[in-house]
């Protein structure tokens, strides 16, 4: 296998944990004898610095002619000052675009090594595993005409929710898809009783079902979803929802997996895939090695398993994942109680590395019996 794969560390402890999802790829290739061809380039904060522009044009060329792209985190509040357009997360938004990745896959998993580091009872979120799929080029975010007016000494702020029925369609479309894989069941998330972009989404939606009649439909608005989420969340297998709706919820649904850290995302759909962590910057904590590389690994695996159609690959790097934690190893955010064995962001590279080359040797055995 080829592939050719811009990495955008970015910004805070972006490079970090890109590193080590580097690191990994880098591990698997060489077992399996694959050539994964790596680029860097900056965006964000540290494009900013450079040149000005949070995604410089060469940056944007090496994504569009790359096979996929590794994300770090965006965002750094020393640019605070800056007008929205020249900010690092204005360079996101205008990656994401240029991409045309319009679906976000972003799993949600509850690790029974991490049981403990949820805030929700164990009861409640053992067992959970829900896959988010989130439109991620319309809406609040990216609707027309947006702005903010000022007059006779006051201010107001407008922002448009726009979709139209070809991109409801072909999001739900990843849903359902996504669904035939798992436990075939996808609730939509809207507002239908107050917005009639979500009366709009959940006709398109109703409609597209029918093509699947294997998969359960349910509807739920997006407050209700909210509770649900916390309060039963194994009554999920694929959340179907627009832009702000998939950002809030996913990120709410990060207590189920204990840290933000852990979570990963896909953006798909488009002519180049784009992965990346959930989480954000961090500044905070950043350079001290102590930010969890799970979630930037964890979409190293997703990267192998839908643009590389690697699936064994990316069983190979999840199974590592749960066999180090299974060991008792955390990064400070997941560590809890008496737990000894906290690690840093480069030992826990080091660890998934070496499990993963162990469960490929396992997987092979058993292959060859």
């Amino acid at each position: 296998m080829q592939l050719r794969i811009v990495v955008l560390p970015g910004d805070g402890v972006g490079p970090e944990v890109t590193e080590q999802a580097v690191r990994v790829l880098r591990e698997v290739a060489g077992i399996h004898g694959h050539n994964f061809h790596f680029e860097e380039h900056v965006v964000g904060g540290g494009a900013i610095n450079l040149n000005g522009l949070p995604l410089p044009t060469t940056t944007l060329d090496a994504c569009l002619a790359a096979d996929a792209v590794l994300l770090g985190a965006i965002g750094s509040p020393e640019f605070d000052h800056l007008p929205a357009d020249r900010r690092p997360e204005a360079g996101l938004l205008m990656l994401r675009r240029k991409l045309g990745g319009f679906a976000n896959l972003r799993p949600i998993i509850s690790y029974p090594a991490l049981i403990d580091a949820s805030p929700l009872r164990s009861e409640i979120v053992k067992g959970a595993n829900i896959l988010f799929v989130r439109e991620l080029l319309g809406g609040l975010y990216f609707g027309e005409p947006r702005g903010i007016l000022s007059s006779n000494g006051s201010s107001a702020a407008f922002n448009t929710m726009r979709y139209s029925v070809s991109e409801i369609e072909r999001v739900a479309r990843v849903a359902f898809e996504a669904a035939m894989k798992r436990k075939r069941k996808v609730t939509s998330v809207d507002k239908a009783n107050v917005l009639e972009t979500s009366q709009l989404w959940r006709q398109t939606v109703t409609r597209i079902a029918a093509d699947y009649p294997e998969v359960e439909l349910d509807h739920l608005y997006v407050d209700a979803a909210a509770m649900h989420i916390i309060t039963n969340p194994r009554r999920f297998d694929v959340i179907l929802t627009e832009n702000l709706f998939g950002d809030i919820l996913s990120d709410e649904a990060a207590v189920i997996a204990g840290s933000l850290g852990m979570l990963a995302s896909g953006t798909i759909g488009g002519a180049i895939d784009l992965y990346e962590p959930v989480h954000g910057s961090a500044p905070d904590i950043a350079g001290r090695g102590i930010a969890n590389p799970l979630g930037a690994i964890a979409s190293a695996a997703m990267m192998l398993r839908y643009t590389a159609r690697l699936a064994d690959e990316a069983d190979d790097i999840e199974a590592a994942i749960d066999n180090v934690l299974d060991a008792g190893y955390r990064t400070r955010d997941i560590a809890t109680g008496d737990n000894r064995r906290v690690i840093s962001t480069s030992e826990m590279g080091g660890l998934v590395c070496d499990t993963v080359a162990q469960v490929a040797d396992i997987r092979h055995a058993y292959h060859a019996v």
